[in-house]
């Protein structure tokens, strides 16, 4: 069965993208089986540069199909911050608390009705070699409530409201999650291009 390794060590994301790709006949693996393969320098200035330098990057190391993202949120009351900053914006990397700390602190004077954003995911999968194969992006719009609502989900989702569920990610049962969730949709995208490989590998 052809390897198709995801860019991340983030378990969680590992259980979601394996969930959405449970289907498809591939092993999905994150990157733990390689402790030794260096991280990705996220140097780029958008979702898609950084995701096609992750996917590159961890192709050429593993020598493997690799399936990057990378995704943020976007808050236009904040000028499109937290952005391609959002799992380091309260200073360090992948703290939730501590990004979350800060986006209440910048919204603090934000009326209700202006704290629109929205999830952006942007997916990019990568042959052996590190040759970019295909780019998708996903968004999920919502807005920014001002108190902590469930345990669920991680990064941003405790305060990130779907207005048409009354819930925020936090809240929401991973399968209606996962129909609606930016990753899902930039996923659901590259959903063909996996079949016509796993077809091509003889899986």
């Amino acid at each position: 069965m052809t390897k198709l390794v995801l860019g991340t060590k983030n378990k969680k994301k590992l259980t979601e993208l394996k969930d959405l790709l449970a289907d498809l006949p591939f092993e999905v693996l994150d990157l733990s089986p390689w402790p030794d393969v260096p991280d990705v320098e996220e140097t780029g200035t958008t979702f898609e540069e950084n995701a096609r330098l992750k996917a590159t990057g961890f192709a050429r190391s593993v020598r493997e199909y690799v399936l990057a993202e990378d995704s943020g949120l976007v808050v236009p009351a904040l000028k499109g911050a937290p952005g391609v900053y959002s799992a380091r914006y309260g200073g360090t990397h992948g703290n939730d608390a501590a990004n979350n700390t800060r986006l209440l602190a910048e919204l603090k004077d934000i009326p209700p009705e202006k704290r629109e954003a929205y999830y952006v995911c942007t997916a990019a999968l990568a042959d052996p070699e590190g040759n970019v194969l295909v780019v998708t992006e996903g968004r999920c719009h919502g807005r920014i409530v001002s108190d902590y609502r469930g345990g669920g989900g991680f990064g941003y989702d405790p305060l990130f409201l779907v207005p048409e569920y009354h819930q925020t990610f936090g809240e929401l049962s991973l399968r209606v999650k996962q129909a609606l969730s930016h990753r899902a949709k930039a996923v659901s995208q590259l959903r063909p291009v996996l079949r016509r490989l796993s077809q091509q590998s003889g899986n």
